[in-house]
């Protein structure tokens, strides 16, 4: 059974670019620009989460997460905070994100952090 992924970017590209790359290594991707797929977490049933910490018109990504992380019936799902941010890795800390991945990123290096956080 695939591992689903919700990914919820702020660029067009780059979440076609996830998207298509994430496919293309078996994974079922429920992709979007806005938050709206966090809205249906429980339905979605999701492996990990990938978050952009900024998300035009909406909240914070790390504050997707913290939100995410504070609700004991999502608080296991892995969530994985990315952002051209410098203090990436402290930001993701203090929203308590399982990860991270820093942009601009290598393709590689992106399929590590999923995978790592869907236990594949």
């Amino acid at each position: 059974m695939k591992k689903k992924v919700v990914l919820v970017q702020d660029n067009k590209e780059i979440l076609e670019i996830m998207d298509q790359v994430l496919e293309e290594e078996g994974f079922d991707v429920t992709g979007s620009l806005t938050t709206e797929p966090i809205k249906n977490i429980e339905n979605i049933d999701p492996d990990v989460v990938i978050v952009d910490d900024h998300i035009k018109g909406s909240v914070k990504g790390s504050q997707v997460i913290k939100e995410l992380k504070s609700d004991p019936k999502t608080d296991d799902i892995p969530a994985v905070l990315t952002s051209t941010s410098t203090n990436l890795a402290s930001e993701a800390a203090a929203c308590k994100a399982d990860d991270f991945i820093a942009k601009p990123f290598g393709i590689d290096e992106m399929i590590d952090v999923v995978k790592k956080n869907t236990d594949l």
